[in-house]
């Protein structure tokens, strides 16, 4: 089985650290943050790894070479510039082959037991995804998880119009958009009291996907997220929660604090 590590975006919440440094080679717990993943994927028997590059893209080209350090294949996909993650994914298809292929963000830190999702078959034209708890960045979360069924998250009950309005409306009519709020925060809690459901979560980054949700999709630019909602719509996204380690290394201040939780990648053996 294949592996794609996504490692083609600027990082630009990561600056200044990353005006000279793609962020996959940021040191975290030791050594650069992909490393990590290489090791893990590796160990759990996803040998053939495919990297897609873009910004800095050199330094990440040198630094992989063909992979034979860490006893896998790496294989690189470039990017002129940053395709976002479907786009990115798009492109690498000749990569990747026909069969279901491991994914996961070049920017998150965990310890996620990839093997696991050797074991899981993912719908045609579908996913199997990772969920993890919401972070404090990120509250509301982006799915709702419930017996292994992904949906997403629930929307005010008014107009689409009115609903698309609402950021002009804030600031003359207030009350509306804290009524907006209030229905999404009561329908959240309606799903979450079942013990059936999880409730809201976050995407980890990390998922198992057939290559045919992707086939149909014409080169360039673009962002995964409408992909997955199109599969909850053919009820084809499974998905799980993940209480493990896990971090976004998404800006300098989460990078030092992982660090000062990991000190050195004995931790994270």
């Amino acid at each position: 089985m294949k592996a794609m590590i996504l490692a083609a975006g600027e990082g630009r919440r990561m600056r200044p650290l990353t005006d000279v440094t793609p962020k996959p080679l940021l040191m975290v717990a030791g050594k650069p943050l992909i490393e990590h993943h290489i090791a893990r994927l590796g160990a759990a028997g996803f040998t053939e790894i495919v990297v897609n590059v873009s910004y800095l893209g050199q330094q990440l080209v040198d630094f992989l070479g063909d992979g034979s350090q860490w006893q896998v294949a790496i294989s690189i996909s470039s990017e002129q510039t940053p395709l976002e993650t479907a786009g990115g994914i798009i492109q690498a298809l000749p990569h990747l082959g026909d069969a279901p292929f491991l994914l996961v963000s070049g920017d998150v830190f965990t310890d996620y037991p990839f093997a696991q999702l050797r074991e899981t078959a993912p719908a045609k034209r579908g996913a199997h995804i990772v969920l993890v708890p919401n972070p404090a960045h990120r509250p509301e979360g982006d799915f709702l998880l419930s017996d292994r069924r992904v949906r997403d998250l629930p929307v005010a009950a008014d107009s689409s119009e009115a609903t698309e309005d609402m950021a002009q409306k804030q600031t003359s009519v207030p009350e509306a958009n804290l009524s907006v709020e209030r229905h999404r925060v009561s329908a959240l809690a309606q799903i979450s009291t079942s013990p059936l459901n999880v409730g809201s979560a976050t995407y980890s980054g990390i998922g198992f996907y057939d290559p045919s949700l992707f086939t149909d999709c014409a080169p360039g630019k673009r962002s995964l997220k409408p992909l997955l909602d199109e599969a909850i719509a053919r009820a084809s996204l499974s998905g799980e929660l993940y209480q493990g380690v896990w971090e976004d290394v998404g800006t300098p201040e989460r990078l030092m604090a992982l660090n000062r939780r990991f000190p050195s990648d004995s931790a994270n053996q």
